[in-house]
């Protein structure tokens, strides 16, 4: 499996590190404690400013003007072109100010850096930061509280933050889909430093608000019994990839091979994990969704790591794994009736 990590070849390292434990792509600095910002940007190897510079147009005659609509961005520490179609408009933020605006977030006290890294040639960075105390449902299923912030040096996209329940057992991120809440805050790169700033306590509000909501709904589906015919329909309703597919599975025609692959995949996972065999998971409405999450975080096979890390976040694997939410949310309020609803 590709990773795309970026490979800074002055110092013969990857841009990455992690505490204590290798990721997925086995790469990167493995540091024992958890840095400071300042070392976190650092190990990372991030430590690198970008500039904005308008792109030359040169016509047939030979003649060189400099445009004033058209620019370009660039690593000031190895040259490296980031961007080359950026706007008049878009504010460069550099990567010391995206930590910053985690720092911010907790006034600097008890938010824990653990992985932080660039990919590319360092167009696109991400940290991952663990917040205080957790989320438990039972006696000992602890789900870590993270802070996901990516943002990019190529004029593509927003700088985006998001609130990631980790269940530590299996490193299943536990996207949810509380009503009409977004666990997500996109700040454009036109926004200035003070309106960075209010979207950080923003986001440490919405943080401590789903923290709570998610703490008793998990426990309350910790509880609550399903069969195993139960949660392979759960499964299927949760990963129709479109309202036909579902009107289909609800009259009962035959879908296709690879939906009926991903189905079987993820219900195996369901009855086989051994994180699916505790006593919060095992034939519980808690255990049917983390089937699903536990599916696109630990089963899925992807092109590369940047390709799995878009899907769990903002892509299909988020889509599927809020779908199984609302599913759960469902089935919590009318049981098995959910599988005839239009």
């Amino acid at each position: 499996m590709g990773h795309n990590i970026n490979f800074n070849e002055q110092t013969g390292q990857h841009s990455f590190f992690s505490v204590q434990q290798k990721a997925w792509h086995g790469l990167g600095q493995i540091v024992e404690g958890y840095p400071t910002s300042k070392e976190a940007l650092q190990l990372a190897g991030l430590d690198f400013e970008v500039v904005k510079l308008p792109n030359i147009h040169r016509i047939s005659d030979g003649t060189e003007t400099v445009s004033d609509t058209s620019f370009f961005t660039y690593r000031t520490d190895n040259g490296a072109i980031l961007g080359d179609r950026i706007g008049a408009d878009y504010k460069i933020v550099q990567n010391i100010d995206a930590f910053s605006f985690f720092d911010a977030i907790v006034g600097g006290d008890g938010i824990q850096y653990e992985t932080a890294g660039a990919l590319g040639k360092g167009e696109k960075i991400f940290i991952t930061a663990k917040l205080p105390d957790y989320i438990k449902v039972g006696s000992d299923d602890l789900i870590e509280k993270y802070l996901f912030l990516t943002t990019s040096h190529d004029g593509s996209g927003s700088i985006t933050a998001a609130f990631t329940p980790v269940r530590i057992v299996c490193q299943n991120t536990l996207n949810a889909a509380l009503g009409n809440k977004s666990h997500t805050i996109k700040i454009r790169h036109t926004a200035g430093a003070q309106d960075r700033l209010k979207e950080a306590h923003r986001v440490m509000n919405i943080s401590n608000q789903l923290a709570g909501e998610l703490n008793s709904i998990f426990n309350h589906w910790a509880k609550l019994r399903i069969t195993d015919k139960e949660v392979m329909k759960l499964i299927q309703h949760a990963m129709a990839p479109s309202p036909e597919v579902l009107k289909g599975i609800r009259k009962g025609e035959e879908q296709s091979t690879i939906f009926n692959n991903i189905c079987n995949n993820a219900f195996m996972y369901a009855m086989n994990s051994p994180t699916q065999q505790t006593e919060t998971t095992k034939g519980t409405l808690f255990g049917a969704y983390n089937a699903i999450t536990g599916y696109f975080q630990n089963v899925k096979e992807y092109k590369d790591g940047e390709a799995k890390l878009k899907s769990i976040m903002f892509g299909t694997g988020q889509l599927r794994s809020q779908a199984a939410f609302r599913q759960c949310e469902l089935f919590q309020k009318h049981g098995s009736d959910i599988f005839q609803m239009n």
